[in-house]
């Protein structure tokens, strides 16, 4: 367990001491309730071990010399999880009690050991995040996982986009895709709707001029979205300006990469279209297969979307089969074979990544989406594409694989 801080001092009411029970099991139950009401987490929380130590007929206060040992006897064993349980439990309570009363960092040392990150996200969601708990919100919703959205959005609104892009190259991309998923789309979100504000602004201001008439622009904006209103109307881009910081448009593209929902997926498309009218000098190039960046990227999401599907899928496999290694990485690789998964075709992904996937890189780094690939190939009924699956783990001496595709593969 984790050590906690210990109980602080406080003088025992007159009407306390009078009315308390000579019977230990009553009596801490009597001062269990007395810090309940007097709102004493940590006071509570050593009460509560008390009484689970009490429960399973230990002394209450361990002495000074105890030692834990390990009793190799089966009820000795069940002891040791009942007190597990019971100390767990004293610290919900405590830490909830802690929370509730505003004192973040102390009620999430409590919670912590429990795991219980959905009580945490559930305490935390009624505590506004201020200037004065703002680091303490971030890294306990953020950095610890509690409630990843809530957090990253906080640092959105507190700090802006830029040191927003920073944190996520620093804290998200190595994280698991659903994590990378979950602040992207906040990222999208947030750059979205103050890129459509500022557009929407401008086309107000410069449409007369441009012989739209003045009674229709509000209902042209309307019923239209950002990547409409400027394929309709190029003047908004064609004079060599932009609205947002273009590095930033760049990032928030790059990231979107990894998101499912379609209407996020639209959002990032309408992005690539203004991204596409800039000019040159700030269409940055992008690592393979993204070089040409929004072309490639826009590719990718309509793909995504449905449209133009193997058109993006001969662009990609093209990117994968052509590009050097050794200069450029296994990145066209990984999003070719990643593509074809995600638009429902894993016999062709696990084909194309047993085929190309480069010999000196461990197939452990992949393993994970090799088998569930294999599971919906095998879904799918390409019981032949999971068995050559099981040869190439062979060929590359991969025995982890070959234990775990056996779950997978009907038994013979």
């Amino acid at each position: 367990m984790t050590d906690l801080p210990t109980t602080t001092r406080s003088s025992i009411p007159n009407e306390l001491r009078t009315r308390l029970s000579a019977d230990p099991v009553k009596r801490l139950d009597e001062v269990i309730a007395y810090f309940r009401q007097h709102r004493q987490p940590v006071e509570l929380f050593e009460a509560l071990k008390m009484k689970t130590r009490l429960r399973l007929g230990m002394s209450m206060v361990p002495p000074p010399d105890a030692e834990t040992t390990s009793d190799p006897s089966p009820h000795g064993r069940q002891e040791e999880r009942e007190l597990e349980d019971g100390l767990l439990d004293a610290c919900r309570q405590a830490g909830a009690m802690l929370i509730e009363d505003g004192k973040i960092a102390e009620g999430w040392m409590y919670l912590r050991p429990t795991g219980d990150t959905s009580l945490a996200k559930r305490l935390l969601s009624g505590v506004e995040i201020t200037d004065e708990n703002y680091d303490e919100m971030v890294q306990i919703l953020l950095h610890e996982g509690v409630d990843l959205a809530r957090g990253y959005r906080a640092v959105l609104t507190q700090q802006g986009t830029c040191n927003s892009i920073t944190l996520f190259d620093q804290a998200i991309a190595e994280r698991p895709r659903s994590d990378r998923a979950t602040a992207a789309a906040c990222l999208l979100d947030h750059f979205y709707e103050e890129l459509w504000s500022l557009v929407q602004a401008d086309f107000r201001d410069r449409a007369p001029k441009h012989g739209v008439a003045p009674d229709s622009i509000e209902d042209e904006l309307g019923r239209t979205c950002l990547g409409e209103l400027i394929t309709r109307h190029g003047w908004i881009l064609g004079d060599g300006g932009y609205h947002l910081d273009t590095t930033h448009l760049s990032s928030t593209v790059r990231f979107a990469t990894v998101l499912t929902d379609r209407e996020e997926i639209d959002k990032a498309v309408q992005l690539c279209q203004y991204g596409k009218r800039l000019p040159a000098d700030f269409q940055y190039p992008g690592d393979e297969p993204f070089v040409d960046f929004y072309p490639a990227h826009l590719a990718y999401f309509n793909a995504l979307l449905g449209r133009d599907v193997d058109t993006a899928v001969r662009l990609f496999e093209q990117k994968a089969r052509h590009v050097d290694v050794m200069e450029g990485g296994s990145g066209a690789i990984e999003v070719y074979v990643d593509l074809l998964d995600r638009l429902g075709r894993p016999a062709e992904a696990l084909t194309a990544a047993m085929e190309l996937f480069p010999e000196d890189v461990p197939t452990q780094r992949v393993m994970p989406d090799l088998m569930a690939m294999a599971r919906s190939a095998m879904a799918a009924g390409h019981s032949d594409v999971v068995a050559s699956l099981q040869d190439f783990l062979f060929e590359r001496g991969d025995l982890l694989g070959v234990a775990a595709i056996a779950e997978i593969q009907p038994a013979t």
